[in-house]
């Protein structure tokens, strides 16, 4: 009777834990949205507390710059397609690093973009894409996801709960490597059209990134592989979603990115990293 009894527990457990994780991706999420919250605000804390490492625009020193990059974000919020528009803060901060051609998005929404990967993309709709896309990840809950299986459930709620502090820098760094599976990057790559399909941006904006990385040296094209669906089919699969689908926007605003560029501090000599 008690072995019975204990099985009940057990399976409403489960179930409650399933119907707690289910992720709009449409897989199984042990965390819940506070989970998410609560992981990526200590996370901003500690990419804050670290500027050597993160070197992040002051706002005001360079309002302009943050103005231009939340109008564009702004339009992705304002496209309706995102799940968690206002469970999330979507704060964005720019980081002043040249060599890096990166993007990457917190648990929760704490949206980070490096100089690097402005300066390296064409024109507005380019970087509308990849922020879409990154976007994507935190709104599907994809980086708790992948955070889980790398520590474990038990390490991230520890942190969040403040027992692990000390060990929240090796999260962070590992965040802004991490591995997403091929179906979460073919996901995010979906679901950044989506969020641009109703706006004025043409619609396949990332697909515009993934092609200078096919223009890349074979090195850094096979690092990309390594942990990323071939940039070749991403573009051809955006671009095939983009026309499936009753979008109307076709603007680059490539004039007013240079402008956008201009407001950043001048570039800086350093090493190319790709990521996302």
């Amino acid at each position: 009777m008690k072995f019975n009894t204990l099985l009940l527990v057990s399976g409403a457990l489960l179930v409650a834990l399933v119907s707690k994780g289910c992720s709009e991706g449409g897989g199984v999420n042990m965390f819940s949205i506070e989970d998410d919250l609560a992981l990526g605000a200590q996370m901003a804390a500690e990419i804050a507390s670290n500027p050597e490492t993160y070197p992040i625009l002051d706002s005001l020193t360079y309002a302009e710059a943050y103005k231009h990059i939340y109008a564009i974000r702004n339009t992705i919020l304002a496209s309706g397609a995102v799940y968690h528009q206002d469970a999330f803060p979507w704060q964005i901060k720019i980081i002043n690093d040249d060599a890096v051609q990166n993007a990457f998005c917190t648990p929760g929404g704490y949206i980070y973009v490096y100089t690097g990967l402005i300066k390296y993309l064409e024109d507005e709709s380019q970087l509308a894409g990849v922020i879409g896309h990154e976007m994507a990840h935190a709104d599907l809950r994809h980086s708790t996801d992948q955070l889980t299986k790398a520590y474990g459930i038990s390490f991230l709620i520890g942190i969040i709960l403040g027992n692990k502090e000390n060990l929240i820098a090796d999260v962070v760094a590992s965040l802004t490597q991490l591995a997403f599976s091929r179906s979460d990057e073919e996901q995010a790559d979906a679901y950044s059209v989506n969020y641009l399909c109703p706006t004025h941006y043409v619609a396949s904006g990332s697909a515009g990134f993934f092609e200078k990385i096919e223009s890349e040296d074979e090195s850094d094209i096979m690092e990309f592989l390594s942990t990323h669906p071939n940039p070749k089919n991403r573009v051809s699969n955006i671009r095939k979603m983009a026309a499936g689908l009753p979008c109307e926007g076709d603007q680059l605003f490539e004039a007013r990115y240079k402008t956008f560029i201009a407001t950043l501090p001048k570039t800086k000599p350093g090493l190319t990293q790709f990521n996302h």
